[in-house]
């Protein structure tokens, strides 16, 4: 499947908005940046925490779990907020806790709002595609 250029550049202003705020570790946004599974959804920033989601449009899809930063280590945790994936010790460690609970089919990002996306997805479903 080829790439859609235009995607890549919203999704890819996204992550340089989030290094520009600073509020996230480097090492966290390297780390997690490295991974084509991650470096291809939207990045966004709420109090030092790491949240990615399947849309570019707010309020952005809260389907993925998010990274916190734990004294020196980090938290994982469900995007729904109410449990814990796990404690990691390294960057490297929230990121692979990340992809290994990614939603399935969770794809490049879709340019719009959490709405738009799942009108898509509906239309992918009714005629067999998606």
């Amino acid at each position: 499947m080829r790439r859609d250029p235009m995607i890549d550049a919203v999704v890819e202003a996204g992550w340089q908005k989030v290094r520009d705020d600073g509020r996230v570790r480097a090492e966290l946004l390297e780390s997690a940046y490295a991974e084509l599974r991650l470096r291809q959804l939207y990045p966004w920033v709420s109090m030092g925490e790491l949240h990615l989601s399947r849309c570019t449009g707010y309020n952005w899809t809260w389907d993925i779990p998010y990274v916190m930063p734990d004294a020196g280590a980090y938290l994982v945790a469900d995007p729904k907020r109410n449990e814990t994936v796990g404690p990691a010790a390294t960057a490297q460690e929230a990121v692979a806790m990340v992809i290994q609970h990614l939603p399935d089919g969770c794809g490049p990002a879709f340019i719009g709002t959490p709405e738009e996306l799942a009108a898509h997805e509906a239309t992918g479903r009714q005629t067999g595609r998606g």
